[in-house]
């Protein structure tokens, strides 16, 4: 199933990044690009009277990255960041999560609300995930991702089912250690059932 991000959440994940119009910003399970929109809006709302030249360059296609599995989704994030200005969007049809994925270290913002319940054929995933996270639940190597992709410095702000924080499996642990004792975890916000409504009814 697709499920999209409400606005009001995705508006409310952006206010605490706070994308600058320096930082370079993915979702690597974009959907329809609705946070890249929402970082996009951010950025112009905020810095818009103070950009330099380079900045409204890097604004209009290095800025943003997303990555689908899905072409028909991909053509929407297109139409919709170019419609916000952002003419040259970085969007490509990958599975983030696989082995001929290999980027890391690249991007100081992530923003996401990536699958979740799903999992994935073993050994189709990349080895570097399954170092953090030896699991095939699309949630967890996610997060796994997100660790990776991320410059030292990097934020990310990113939905998880509440399996996350309580599953006891050992992969369930070992990616709550990994965020706990060599990541920088700054809040966990519990949302209640009925903020996904109408796309889904789960908390």
């Amino acid at each position: 199933g697709q499920f999209r991000t409400p606005k009001h959440i995705r508006e409310m994940m952006v206010e605490l990044l706070q994308p600058t119009p320096d930082d370079i910003i993915c979702d690597p399970a974009c959907g329809t690009a609705g946070f890249l929109v929402s970082a996009a809006e951010y950025i112009r709302n905020h810095y818009e009277d103070t950009m330099t030249q380079e900045q409204w360059e890097h604004y209009a296609g290095p800025a943003f990255t997303g990555f689908d599995t899905d072409r028909t989704m991909l053509r929407i994030s297109a139409m919709n960041l170019m419609l916000h200005s952002v003419i040259n969007p970085q969007l490509n049809k990958q599975d983030s999560v696989s082995k001929d994925y290999q980027v890391k270290d690249a991007y100081d913002l992530i923003l996401a609300n990536p699958p979740f319940k799903g999992t994935i054929n073993k050994e189709n995933i990349n080895e570097s995930l399954l170092a953090i996270t030896n699991t095939t639940k699309t949630e967890l190597l996610f997060v796994a991702l997100f660790i990776r992709l991320l410059r030292v410095g990097g934020r990310c702000a990113c939905i998880v089912p509440d399996g996350v924080l309580f599953g006891s499996s050992k992969a369930h642990k070992n990616l709550r250690k990994e965020l706990i004792e060599n990541q920088y975890l700054e809040a966990v916000i519990s949302m209640p059932s009925g903020v996904f409504k109408p796309y889904a009814g789960v908390s």
